[in-house]
């Protein structure tokens, strides 16, 4: 009776776990990133960004860069490029003024070095709406002012894996912000 009951029990948790997953990938497709992005950097274009920068190492005390740095004049607008809440603002050592923004689709975006935030904690942003202003706080002090851009995901991308690459098993848990850029800017990169 035991192992039957394990069996149930194991049925369904794997029936909740695809009906979660369903709903998950429709939320996603109903309020991704692809309906709402907006550019996060005022003005920028594809040459404010390296177009090979996301997963690239060796990348100071994070050993590879996850994200896009997207360089341009302190002061600069910085914009939500999703609607969401604002789940984390402040100053930390890495990233300097700091803002992450939860999307519907259960995104984190990340903003880092910023000049000044012009955002509270748990407000709800609009696509668009400034966040910010561009600058050099944190490890980015005496570099060329920049904004560091993130994509986080709360759920693992397995299929981000790559054990050719160092850090690569924790890329499921990123998404590469740069082909949204491109995107936006009917840029068409390279292979």
């Amino acid at each position: 009776m035991n192992t039957l009951f394990k069996r149930k029990k194991i049925k369904v948790y794997l029936w909740v776990l695809t009906i979660s997953t369903a709903t998950l990938l429709t939320i996603g497709y109903v309020f991704g990133i692809e309906k709402n992005f907006v550019l996060p950097v005022d003005k920028m274009n594809t040459k404010s960004y390296n177009q090979k920068s996301f997963w690239f190492g060796p990348w100071g005390q994070s050993i590879v860069h996850k994200g896009v740095d997207i360089f341009g004049k302190i002061g600069t607008n910085i914009f939500s490029s999703t609607p969401g809440i604002v789940i984390i603002k402040g100053y930390n050592k890495i990233g300097g003024n700091a803002v992450m923004v939860l999307s519907p689709d259960l995104k984190v975006h990340y903003y880092a070095h910023l000049e000044s935030i012009n955002t509270t904690l748990f407000s709800t942003v609009s696509a668009g709406e400034k966040i910010g202003t561009l600058g050099d706080t944190g490890n980015a002090k005496g570099k060329p002012p920049h904004l560091h851009y993130g994509i986080h995901t709360l759920f693992p991308f397995i299929w981000n894996i790559d054990l050719s690459k160092r850090h690569g098993l924790r890329k499921m848990f990123y998404v590469d912000p740069i082909p949204y850029l491109n995107q936006k800017l009917n840029f068409k990169r390279k292979k």
